[in-house]
């Protein structure tokens, strides 16, 4: 049975204000895992990020103090609207409140070791600055998630191109799975995985991503103080 809470007055479109998870897909892009030769997923790959991660347009993304190994990861962001468990893939869509640009930004020195341990991944994906987002896109905006074109540049270099059609695990299969083992409540982003062409980024980095004809976002990369 699905289970969903109320959607309440809060403004939806400053989600990244009073939100209260973040939760990542890995490895959702067959050209991104293959080029690594990952073994196939059979599931999603799930990981978490605080909300204190959300950085908006005029700020920094700061590369943290214990790494200078940074990579950028840009993604389709979905805004939850109406949280619920156990969602049925035929009715997810309308847990959906609208969209965002994100970007995954990822400490690969961190990453490395923590697979090579069996670890979390907290400090390569958790750290303060490594959400990167645009503003809230209204559902109506983009009338099907699996069908969108997102790309990244690095200093005007493209980096990363590719069309959501891509994704191995779809919006609606993302959000259904999800819910089977973490509630979803309005306001939760989830990032649905990011496509091949992932660059370390450096201290001065313009870097500018967006949707075909939807949205774009510009950030500057700077380098976390001591």
């Amino acid at each position: 049975m699905t289970g969903f809470f109320t959607m309440t007055t809060r403004n939806i479109s400053r989600f990244w204000e009073w939100g209260r998870k973040i939760i990542g897909v890995g490895r959702n892009y067959p050209d991104h895992t293959n080029k690594l030769n990952f073994p196939t997923l059979t599931e999603p790959l799930l990981f978490l990020k605080p909300t204190s991660a959300y950085i908006r347009e005029g700020s920094p993304i700061l590369v943290p103090r214990y790494t200078d190994n940074v990579h950028h990861e840009v993604e389709l962001g979905v805004v939850i609207g109406k949280g619920g468990t156990a969602i049925a893939q035929s009715a997810a869509m309308e847990h959906v409140a609208g969209y965002a640009l994100g970007l995954d930004m990822t400490a690969f020195g961190p990453l490395h070791e923590s697979r090579a341990k069996g670890l979390p991944w907290t400090l390569a994906k958790a750290f303060n600055t490594s959400c990167p987002i645009s503003d809230f896109i209204p559902k109506d905006r983009i009338p099907d998630p699996g069908n969108l074109n997102l790309w990244l540049k690095v200093n005007d270099q493209l980096r990363q191109s590719a069309c959501t059609s891509d994704m191995r695990f779809s919006v609606p299969y993302l959000i259904s799975y999800i819910s089977d083992f973490i509630t979803l409540e309005e306001g939760d982003l989830i990032l649905t995985g990011t496509p091949d062409g992932l660059s370390p980024v450096q201290e001065n980095d313009e870097l500018e991503a967006g949707i075909e004809n939807i949205v774009t976002i510009r950030f500057r990369v700077d380098k976390e103080k001591s």
